[in-house]
């Protein structure tokens, strides 16, 4: 009986914590920094969800919360500025999941004019992507 106890309580808490009742989400913030005038676009796609497209102003920042899947968790996202959104960087803004679970991890972007800057948070953030530009060839 002793030992149907413990077993029990085993499975009720290990219910609890896969709710993510007492976890922290992870999270990503996208922050527009780039000149005035300047729209960015950011559209981001995770292993669960098409997060869509968000235009932020210069200041405007976007940003959303998770919890890390047992298997791995991925975010791609795509970041586009200037006339017409010519230039773009392409990039995995978030990977984690697996053996080593994330509670409360935070990623910082930054779009800026020489490129994309990344950051956790506590050390100054660093660039990490330059911007790519379109290539448009002719049709005929």
């Amino acid at each position: 009986m002793n030992r149907l106890s413990c077993f029990l309580i085993v499975i009720a808490l290990c219910t609890e914590l896969s709710n993510g009742a007492a976890l922290l989400k992870d999270s990503v913030h996208f922050n527009n920094s780039l000149k005035p005038g300047n729209i960015l676009k950011v559209h981001c796609i995770s292993d669960q969800d098409n997060l869509g497209d968000h235009l932020l102003s210069l200041g405007q920042t976007y940003e959303f919360s998770f919890y890390e899947s047992i298997t791995t968790t991925v975010v791609n996202c795509g970041l586009w500025q200037g006339p017409g959104f010519k230039f773009y960087a392409l990039f995995q803004a978030y990977k984690g999941g697996g053996l080593i679970m994330h509670y409360g991890k935070k990623n910082f972007w930054d779009a800026r004019e020489d490129g994309i800057y990344f950051t956790h948070g506590s050390l100054s953030p660093k660039l990490e992507y330059k911007w790519s530009a379109h290539v448009l060839t002719p049709t005929h």
